[in-house]
């Protein structure tokens, strides 16, 4: 009797290793494993002459991190991406308060509308912003109207981070809106009642609430405007380089797949430290206030 129902528990403690298995082995085989392979790869030296040479070596980090080049565009990809999240923030969240608010059909509308870009190719929308920008674009051509003089936008900083904010916009503003979803709308309207004013209210009921769904957010931004790859090279060309581009040059243009892949990995360890740090700091603050 006890043997029969061991073996019946059997599959039951089987089923969720079973169930997870595939998922468990596409995670190992696509992530996982190529990223063990870009780490050994980064360990070896580079000859132009005789290309990858098997040996274990340190001097392709002392490189990168010794070079005033790398270093230089590390910063700007950081900075650049830290700004998106900033400006992606203080436009999405509103964005997404108000979008809560809305009643049908009108949010479903908007809702569409905020997330209908993501179904054209990013090339194709960085493209538009490269005519929009351009010397002979919209922005000059209106300027030219008011007599005023051309201002060059396009492959500068400025424009790079006007097309990261456009991309990367409804990955703030969705998580944020689900956020809101679940908040009781009578609780910011007792604290009205009562006689908070409306900046009071967003302050201290609203917003730490939805401090989760902001994290989530921004964590998101961050992340993919750090990796960006064809909006800077589109908007920012060849003289503005960041993270994503360095790696291209050194994979396709230079061949040298080591220098690649240390400047991957380089980049890799930044951001974890970068949302481990700013995941922690969000989380406990939201804690404090939420009790």
């Amino acid at each position: 009797m006890m043997g029969a129902q061991t073996s019946a528990f059997k599959p039951r403690l089987l089923a969720p290793f079973a169930l997870s298995g595939p998922a468990t082995l596409f995670f190992i085989g696509l992530v996982l494993l190529p990223l063990l392979l870009t780490i050994i790869l980064s360990f070896n030296s580079y000859d132009y002459t005789a290309g990858i040479q098997g040996d274990f070596t340190f001097a392709n980090y002392l490189t990168v991190l010794r070079d005033e080049y790398y270093l230089s565009t590390f910063w700007r990809t950081l900075r650049l991406a830290l700004l998106t999240t900033v400006i992606t923030v203080l436009i999405g969240v509103p964005e997404a308060y108000v979008l809560s608010n809305m009643r049908k059909p009108w949010r479903s509308i908007f809702l569409l509308v905020i997330i209908g870009p993501l179904l054209v190719s990013v090339v194709v929308r960085t493209f538009g912003w490269s005519m929009l920008l351009g010397k002979n674009g919209f922005v000059n051509g209106a300027l030219a109207i008011v007599d005023l003089d051309p201002v060059q936008l396009l492959y500068t900083e400025t424009a790079i981070v006007i097309g990261l904010v456009h991309i990367m916009l409804p990955f703030m503003v969705i998580p944020v809106w689900t956020v809101l979803q679940k908040l009781d709308p009578t609780v910011e309207a007792a604290a009205l009642t009562l006689g908070a004013s409306r900046f009071t209210a967003l302050r201290r009921i609203v917003f730490p609430q939805a401090a989760l769904g902001i994290l989530s957010g921004s964590l998101i931004v961050f992340a993919l405007s750090a990796s960006s790859f064809a909006i800077p090279g589109l908007l920012g060309g060849r003289r503005l380089k960041m993270a994503a581009t360095l790696v291209y040059d050194e994979f396709l243009i230079e061949l040298n797949w080591p220098l690649g892949a240390t400047i991957a990995i380089i980049v890799l360890v930044a951001n974890l430290v970068i949302m481990l740090a700013y995941n922690r700091l969000i989380e406990r603050q939201a804690k404090r206030k939420l009790g």
